[in-house]
């Protein structure tokens, strides 16, 4: 009776290491550095902000929004971008991309799985709003 109970553990156990398995990683998340916040005085309630995103190898963001212009140019390794409706596009160091206010971010991952990429973000927005809006 009691090896029945151990071959039933192991099955148990061999199958939670498959489904384990199974299940997609998260990519590592991007590292984001503020640059600049500048108030813009001629445009009352609007302001800019800049930062720089870095994606480790196979580094990725979650599906996002902005509310807010933003601006975006590759300053190393190779990036894909995308907005829902549109078509992906794989930028390189030089090149650049736009996402308006009402845009959602559905694609912004590292092109490699072996280097890092950085970017330059400026973002023109609401004084009080957020910079990023999570989509679920």
């Amino acid at each position: 009776m009691q090896i029945h109970h151990l071959f039933a553990l192991l099955s148990l156990l061999c199958a939670g290491v498959a489904m384990a398995q199974d299940k997609p990683a998260t990519p590592p998340p991007p590292v984001v550095a503020t640059v600049m916040v500048k108030p813009l005085p001629e445009y009352p309630g609007k302001e800019v902000l800049m930062i720089t995103v870095e994606y480790p190898p196979g580094g990725a963001d979650p599906v996002h929004r902005h509310d807010a212009h933003g601006f975006i140019y590759v300053l190393e390794g190779s990036v894909v971008m995308g907005v829902a409706g549109g078509k992906e596009v794989t930028l390189m160091p030089g090149e650049s991309f736009h996402e308006g206010p009402e845009d959602v971010h559905t694609v912004g991952r590292n092109a490699s799985k072996e280097k890092p990429a950085k970017f330059l973000v400026f973002l023109l927005k609401d004084v009080k709003k957020p910079p990023l809006i999570p989509v679920n």
